[in-house]
């Protein structure tokens, strides 16, 4: 632990790293991957306890410590030894604090929705061990090995994990401490780009996302190879998980599940382990792409957690979020939660397990609860075994635009029309997916219903920032390209003065954020698809990704 402490070195190597440029400061390529290490062992008085936190001056509260302490050991009753990975997500408390990473917003401009860096919450992945021991006095060695960060990369950082927490466990210290000095000569992560992460004689290869990405592309292609050796670990996606794997024992209710993930409904996942529960939420949390997620999730949750309280009262309906439990107390504090998925160890090959069924609520009260989705939930659309293909695009969005040709440089832009959920589901009548798409049912019942979930205010925000960012640039366009001295041969001096001060203030505040207009404007036309507000497309973009990316499983 003393090896830990002495920032010293570590501080003087950083500031001698070459570059062009200004130097990072210490630690500050390491903290645009990783906030913190931490290291949770189990006290015989003191239960779950904070053993180590590296870099040793990064700031934790109590409440995160504590937080992250009993987040990081398995929940459940579960007495299974080995090595077990989950991951987790916790609030942060305390108010905001300064990073060594230097963050110019660009990461967050440029990536897509659902992988932006988190403003609000930690990410936890945790790699447990528990072994029998018989030098300590349980008998038993329990540790486990934290990263702390704010990016959702779950498939990196478990990848990451594998390689350097058995040799941790190992060599304790002076191995971590060589990790994290690797960690922080990486690059940092740019969407768009394919990087290489050197760490403990591998090199892990992969590609960060870009919001211009367009659906089903092609993985990580791999590049310069023949320098590496050894042979780069390719890792087709830094976020994904094997959604068909996830999703094995619920495929044919996965539409359901789509529809309540869409409505932002509360959802308990509960699941015999850490793992099964924190991998089915994060690809409950998934099935919307490219549409956010905007509601509150938890992959894994236990009795001690700070919100505990807020989520079992019965004084109050749940609030919008997916909770991911393993301990069996839950079944009964949480009986009053509308949708329930009770789910058992996830199956890693051969064929498909049985699939579970729609329950009542009214059996779910005993601790030998067999899997199921309890819930009294009606979909609003019929079951269809295949995907839809071809959908058509629903601009009313779009048409909430100012025509160009409104767009003057004597004036300031024409501002962009409200949005009418009524005047949207006439526009339904003729232009609605229904009218295209297999899936039958109650359509517009379902939009009516989307309309009033954080997950359309999430999406309806972000697209009228695009437009108005569009708006911005036409104007700019429009101001560039005007005949100023033809405008003022009939104009008042004060006409003139006015125009130029307004024309100053324009281009001044236009230049300060020029980076991000572009870099929006050009992600949203690249990414059109995402846009329209059609959840036919979206459920076929949401399924079909998820399945075709699973199509090797499937043959």
């Amino acid at each position: 632990m003393d090896a830990l402490s002495r920032a010293g070195p570590r501080a003087r190597r950083a500031a001698a790293a070459p570059g062009p440029g200004p130097s990072p400061l210490p630690w500050g390529r390491f903290a645009a991957w990783i906030d913190c290490v931490c290291v949770v062992t189990f006290d015989l008085e003191l239960g779950q306890a904070m053993e180590l936190v590296y870099p040793h001056d990064f700031r934790l509260t109590e409440k995160e410590k504590t937080s992250i302490c009993y987040l990081s050991f398995p929940d459940s009753y579960s007495g299974g030894l080995g090595d077990t990975q989950f991951s987790f997500r916790l609030r942060q408390s305390g108010g905001p604090r300064t990073s060594p990473f230097q963050d110019d917003g660009r990461y967050n401009r440029e990536a897509p929705l659902a992988l932006q860096r988190e403003a609000a919450h930690y990410f936890g992945y945790v790699y447990f061990r528990q072994v029998k021991d018989s030098s300590m006095r349980r008998g038993y060695f329990q540790k486990s090995l934290v990263l702390v960060s704010r990016l959702p990369y779950v498939n990196l950082f478990q990848s990451l994990l594998q390689l350097i927490a058995p040799e941790y466990f190992d060599k304790l210290e002076p191995c971590l401490e060589a990790v994290c000095n690797e960690i922080d000569q990486w690059p940092p992560p740019v969407p768009g780009q394919t990087l290489n992460l050197p760490v403990m004689g591998v090199v892990i290869q992969v590609r960060i996302p870009s919001r211009v990405d367009k659906p089903g592309s092609s993985p990580v292609k791999q590049f310069n190879q023949e320098n590496l050796l050894p042979a780069p670990l390719v890792l087709p996606s830094v976020h994904e998980l094997d959604l068909f794997r996830c999703f094995q024992p619920v495929l044919i209710h996965i539409q359901m599940l789509w529809e309540l993930m869409l409505l932002g409904e509360p959802m308990v996942v509960m699941a015999p382990s850490p793992t099964v529960s924190s991998e089915m939420v994060l690809a409950l949390t998934s099935v919307l792409a490219p549409l956010r997620y905007c509601c509150d999730f938890r992959p894994y949750f236990t009795i001690h957690d700070s919100e505990f309280k807020e989520y079992t009262t019965r004084t109050q309906a749940p609030p919008n979020i997916v909770v991911g439990v393993t301990n069996p107390f839950f079944i009964k504090t949480l009986q009053h939660w509308p949708h329930i998925l009770r789910v058992g160890e996830l199956r890693m090959s051969g064929d498909l397990p049985k699939q579970v069924k729609v329950k009542k609520l009214a059996k779910l009260k005993t601790l030998d609860t067999k899997p199921g989705i309890y819930t009294s939930y009606k979909t609003f659309l019929h079951k269809d075994k295949s995907l839809i293909k071809r959908l058509l695009k629903e601009h009313y969005i779009a048409s909430l635009m100012p025509l160009q040709r409104a767009i003057t440089p004597w004036k300031n832009p024409p501002q962009i029309r409200p949005f009418c959920q009524e005047d949207f589901m006439k526009t339904l009548e003729h232009a609605g997916p229904q009218l295209t798409c297999v899936l039958k049912g109650d359509w517009l019942g379902l939009y009516r219903r989307f309309f009033k979930s954080p997950n359309f205010d999430g999406w309806f925000r972000q697209r009228h920032r695009e437009m108005t960012h569009k708006l911005e640039a036409l104007h700019l366009e429009a101001i560039c390209e005007a005949d100023i001295v033809a405008w003022m041969k009939d104009k008042s001096e004060v006409e003139i003065v006015d125009l130029v001060l307004k024309l100053r203030e324009k281009l001044v505040s236009s230049a300060l954020s020029l980076h991000s207009l572009l870099s929006l404007s050009v992600a949203g036309t690249a990414q059109g698809h995402g846009s329209h507000l059609c959840l036919g497309k979206l459920c076929s973009h949401s399924l079909e990704n998820w399945e075709m990316g699973q199509s090797g499983n499937l043959v």
